[in-house]
């Protein structure tokens, strides 16, 4: 099996910024797309940053230039490194990965339990 553990999440206030890490492990073949969602109270599941197995990143139009998603193939780890930020930005991340798992033919997709970021004065 496969499991994704994110780390990094609290309080932090308006301007601020924090450093979201997950790590994933198991028995872990190879490892696909690798990204970053968020889910506001009341609000859908939304994407914030993916990044490829070669590093190609994609953000969601409200990153705007302040989060910045990183990868690390030999640990099995993506970061989201978040500046600048504000009280729209509150909510729990969830850490996502497409994985191979040894022994089997196709990439599944898992989720971490996610981490809360609250943005607050």
């Amino acid at each position: 099996q496969v499991q994704l553990v994110e780390s990094g999440g609290g309080l932090v206030q308006p301007g601020g910024s924090l450093r979201l890490s997950c790590q994933a492990s198991g028995m872990i073949f190879s490892i696909n797309a690798m990204g970053w969602y968020r889910q506001a109270p009341g609000k859908q599941r939304e994407l914030v940053a993916t990044i490829s197995s070669v590093g190609i990143t994609n953000y969601a139009g409200f990153v705007k230039g302040r989060f910045t998603i990183s990868r690390d193939n030999v640990k099995n780890t993506v970061d989201l490194q978040m500046n600048s930020l504000s009280s729209d930005d509150t909510a729990v991340y969830y850490c996502n990965a497409e994985v191979r798992q040894v022994m089997e033919m196709r990439y599944s997709e898992y989720w971490g339990q996610g981490t809360q970021v609250t943005v607050s004065s």
